[in-house]
C-alpha cells in the first residue's frame, strides 16, 4: 500500500504530492478513530448490559426480601390475633400505603406537566420585551 511518493524524501516531493498524502493520512486517521470509537462503544455497551442485569437481579432480590419481611409481620401479628386477621390487617395496611403513594405520585406528575420550561420561557419573553423597549427608546 506504500506508494512511490512515500519512498521519496519529503523535500523531493511536490506540494501537490504532499497535500495528496495529507488527505490520505487524514482519511486513514478518521477511519482508525471511528474503528476505535465503535470498539469502545461495544465494550461500554457490554458493561452497561451486565450492569443493567445486575440491577434487575438486585431488584428481584429486594422484592423477595420485602415479601419475606411482610410475611414476618403477618406471623408476628398472628401471635396476638388469628392468622387470617393478621394477614387482612397487613394487606389493608399495604393497600393504604400503596394508595397514598399513588395519590402523592399523581400530584407530583400533575405538577410537572406539561413538560415545558415555563419559567425559562417567561424569562425569555421578559428579555425580549426589555430589548424591544430598549430599541424603542
Amino acid at each position: 500500500m506504500i506508494e512511490e511518493t512515500h519512498r521519496k524524501p519529503p523535500e523531493e516531493r511536490s506540494v501537490g504530492e504532499l497535500v495528496s498524502d495529507l488527505g490520505d493520512e487524514v482519511k486513514h486517521l478518521v477511519r482508525d478513530e471511528m474503528r476505535l470509537a465503535v470498539f469502545e462503544l461495544q465494550g461500554k455497551g457490554k458493561k452497561m448490559g451486565v450492569g443493567a442485569g445486575l440491577f434487575g437481579a438486585a431488584g428481584i432480590f429486594a422484592l423477595f426480601g420485602l415479601a419475606t419481611l411482610i410475611t414476618a409481620v403477618v406471623l408476628a401479628l398472628a401471635l396476638v390475633m388469628p392468622a387470617w386477621l393478621a394477614a387482612v390487617v397487613t394487606g389493608a395496611a399495604l393497600l393504604l400505603i400503596g394508595g397514598l403513594s399513588a395519590l402523592v405520585g399523581k400530584k407530583e406528575v400533575t405538577s410537572a406537566t406539561p413538560p415545558v420550561p415555563e419559567e425559562a420561557i417567561e424569562g425569555v419573553r421578559d428579555d425580549v420585551d426589555t430589548v424591544k423597549q430598549g430599541v424603542r427608546s
